[in-house]
């Protein structure tokens, strides 16, 4: 069997032939992105090194048992347990708030909405509250809940702070994960009878529910290291307090906040390990976030 020969350019040439110069091209292309790729990971790799090296001081159980209550800045003792229990229990109710709220509201904006008015002024709004400093979220609820309403510090009030964050990264990833589905899809369920309600709950949310996990958990990991609006709304405690709707409570920022103000070297000790902590939770979070999306996205053959 005779070997088939290659085409012939307009030159003559083969056409599977490659210049010089389109592979030198090629080389340089790769070379900047993988210089641009060290260049975005170093600084990542450095902080990371650095935060676990300082860290690993006081990383052992008496950190995560016991509280600062009657620990001064100069002690060797004292733990983060107070801090850690406040943000859990904060993120939770942020994001029990956030995240149907702004999942619905992606929902109507991509599905229902159109080209309508009221769809082109809640997406401004989105746009708005996504550029708003965090300490303008805690000036809000300082002044309408503690101050109008006259609640009192609570870990409530810094989880409503959080959740003016939140929501608008949900309803943005929701938005675009929700475009990514494609229409076919929703034609054949409308081609078979199914009213549109049914169509997002059972066939345009499984689809996009990957996409829409990831981000909400890279809102989680903002709100989670949020300290400006926490300052504002929570106040400081040294104690235990596992009620977020009464009474001031501690959060992992603050505490990092607070002790790396102290020139102690055991505050700073400290610090530098709720720091570590805090890494440790939002990369566990976005672990478990990453399995529960593989579990329930849909299956392709």
């Amino acid at each position: 069997m005779s070997t088939p020969a290659k085409a012939a350019g307009p030159g003559g040439g083969s056409l599977t032939s490659v210049s010089p110069a389109r592979k030198i091209k090629d080389r340089l292309a790769q070379g900047l992105v993988y210089l641009a790729f060290a260049l975005a990971v170093v600084p990542l790799v450095s902080v990371l090194w650095t935060v676990a090296v300082n860290g690993a001081e006081r990383f052992d159980l008496t950190f995560f048992q016991f509280s600062m209550n009657a620990v001064s800045g100069s002690d060797p003792g004292g733990g983060a347990y107070h801090a850690i229990i406040g943000t859990l229990e904060q993120v939770a109710i942020t994001t029990v708030i956030a995240v149907p709220l702004a999942i619905l509201t992606a929902i109507y904006l991509v599905e229902y909405a159109g080209n309508g008015r009221l769809g082109k002024i809640i997406s401004f709004t989105v746009d708005v509250m996504t550029g708003i400093p965090s300490i303008v979220a805690g000036l809000f609820v300082l002044a309408l809940w503690l101050l109008t309403f006259e609640f009192g510090f609570s870990g409530f009030a810094g989880a409503l702070s959080l959740t003016i964050l939140m929501i608008p990264t949900v309803v943005r990833s929701a938005e675009e994960m929700l475009k990514l589905v494609p229409n076919d899809l929703r034609e054949a369920s409308y081609a078979l009878g199914v009213p549109r309600w049914r169509t997002v709950c059972f066939v345009v949310l499984p689809t996009a529910m990957t996409g829409v996990i990831t981000g909400v958990m890279l809102a989680v990991a903002r709100v989670m290291g949020e300290t400006a609006p926490l300052l504002l709304t929570i106040f400081f405690t040294k104690a235990i307090n596992n009620d977020p709707f009464n009474g001031p409570q501690a959060s992992l920022p603050t505490f990092i906040w607070e002790q790396a103000a102290d020139p102690n070297q055991h505050s700073i000790d400290r610090a530098w390990t709720g720091a570590l902590v805090l890494i440790g939770i939002i990369m566990l979070l976005n672990l478990v976030a990453r399995l529960v999306a593989r579990r329930t996205a849909p299956a392709h053959r």
